[in-house]
């Protein structure tokens, strides 16, 4: 069981493992993540914020150093990051490193999906170095690139696209709270239209 029912609150009193957030750059995974695990009272990682705290901007590392050794750093503060039983956020390409991919399978791994309209007004001014030269096309080349990725390792899968973040870590928490093991079952998908929320 991922994590133990607290009868009086209705939802998961203890986590036995991460609960990692993953999906495409503007999905949410930082910001729902900061309030999943505020609700559900335990410690939260953003593996780009700690990757930025010690090795410096994220720009800066790829003009620097390329990708590969970025994501070679990247790599290791997820593995940090997954030994605890908090909540995770990981960067959109860290599922891209096998390594990275086989750690996940010991973790509660949901996927936040955003449509390319949502996520425009999201990532306007960005200076994420992977859409620095393309703009939304290149997010949209980037999330098709990795979308089977991300769906081979969810255990749910909740659209941020037109819903208020209370509402996305809602349904994650009453996911986990009735969660069986993540190799027993097939991905909840959880995809709701803008009118089921009003």
């Amino acid at each position: 069981m991922t994590a133990s029912t607290d009868t009086t609150a209705g939802r998961p009193a203890a986590l036995d493992r991460p609960v990692a957030m993953i999906g495409a750059m503007g999905a949410g995974k930082s910001s729902i993540g900061k309030k999943l695990s505020r609700r559900l009272g335990v410690g939260f990682l953003d593996t780009d914020r700690l990757l930025v705290q010690r090795h410096g901007p994220v720009a800066e590392i790829f003009a620097r150093d390329g990708e590969p050794r970025f994501r070679e750093l990247e790599r290791e503060v997820v593995a940090e990051a997954l030994a605890s039983t908090g909540v995770v956020s990981l960067g959109g390409g860290a599922v891209l490193d096998p390594l990275t991919r086989e750690r996940l399978r010991g973790a509660s791994v949901v996927l936040l999906t955003v449509t390319p309209e949502a996520v425009a007004a999201r990532l306007e001014g960005s200076s994420r170095p992977l859409l620095a030269q393309g703009g939304m096309d290149a997010w949209r080349a980037i999330a098709l690139e990795r979308e089977p990725v991300y769906r081979n390792l969810a255990d749910l899968v909740v659209d941020t696209s037109r819903r208020p973040v209370s509402h996305v870590v809602d349904d994650v928490v009453a996911w986990l709270a009735g969660a069986a093991p993540a190799a027993a079952a097939a991905p909840t998908d959880l995809r709701h239209r803008q009118e089921d929320d009003a």
